[in-house]
């Protein structure tokens, strides 16, 4: 099947399916994944039947994730990472008998790791309960199911960064993954004042939760909208992918995001000087990130990048 493309110096975007994108793409020829995917059945994007989120629950979606999850290891280099966004899903009465929540990222985690991928670490990206219960209306954060019966009350529900490690043989990458104190250490190895890090900044990036995300730093997707079969659009924030990215990967790396959406990550990756490699299934979504893409061209380029032969 012809799969429609936008390749440029440093990036490569492909319109189609990401399990037949994948398969196209030369085994250890990413250096670092990062996305979020369809949250099983909780939001449907699409019509289309290859679209993952066109499910009609969790074990559907996750037999067509299986078709992926082989494919992100194969591409992936040894030794680099993998970064998925994910949260829990809940559970309701009327729909599943009771309420709670079911977990999604736990089902993540053991299928990555059925397909030999190691759980390596996460991040808990906190979200406001307050926000949360204005827009769902969930009864374990209502203030007055507190006084009525706090059996039913609950936590508000946080999000995930969960990265998963390619690890064949003694694990070590053959490009490791290089940072300095300063950028005169940087420039006395011949490294990329880019992969400067200091101290405060590390323990910032290191802390197990992120506090400080902002839930409106993400890219504009007003004109991905499409009246026929729009029911969401959820980009993911800007700062999350853009820490993953810094901390996870060279200057001049490859990025891989096998569900571009409007393109958050692969901008991201162009801003911080890496290559960006994505896959959108949905046209209209396909085409924001393209436009969007194209915005963060005109930031720090890198050397030459020509995919067109490797897909």
């Amino acid at each position: 099947m012809e799969i429609k493309s936008e390749v440029k110096e440093n990036y490569a975007l492909y319109n189609g399916d990401c399990v037949d994108v994948a398969r196209q793409m030369p085994e250890g020829s990413i250096h670092f994944e990062i996305f979020s995917p369809p949250f099983a059945n909780l939001y449907i994007y699409s019509d289309d039947l290859r679209d993952m989120g066109n499910c009609k629950n969790e074990e559907e979606f996750f037999t067509q994730f299986d078709y992926l999850i082989p494919e992100l290891y194969r591409v992936l280099m040894n030794g680099r990472l993998c970064a998925v966004h994910c949260k829990q899903l809940a559970r309701y009465k009327t729909t599943h008998g009771a309420a709670g929540w079911y977990d999604f990222r736990g089902d993540i985690i053991r299928h990555f790791e059925k397909y030999g991928f190691q759980y390596h670490s996460e991040v808990v990206i906190w979200t406001d309960p307050v926000l949360e219960m204005q827009k769902t209306k969930t009864q374990r954060l209502l203030y007055c199911q507190l006084q009525r019966d706090a059996s039913h009350t609950g936590i508000g529900m946080p999000e995930y960064l969960v990265i998963f490690r390619k690890w064949e043989g003694d694990g070590k990458t053959p490009e490791p993954i290089r940072h300095y104190k300063t950028e005169k250490d940087a420039e006395k190895d011949g490294g990329d004042e880019k992969q400067v890090m200091n101290l405060e900044m590390w323990q910032k990036y290191a802390s197990p939760v992120w506090f400080d995300i902002k839930r409106t730093d993400v890219l504009n997707g007003k004109g991905a909208k499409c009246t026929e079969d729009e029911k969401h659009i959820c980009p993911l924030q800007l700062e999350v992918i853009r820490r993953a990215v810094q901390l996870w990967s060279n200057p001049g790396d490859i990025v891989f995001t096998p569900f571009l959406g409007i393109g958050s990550e692969a901008y991201v990756s162009i801003q911080e000087g890496r290559r960006a490699v994505g896959a959108e299934l949905k046209p209209s979504y396909f085409d924001q990130a393209v436009a969007n893409v194209k915005e963060a061209e005109g930031m720090d380029q890198v050397s030459i990048f020509d995919m067109e032969e490797s897909i």
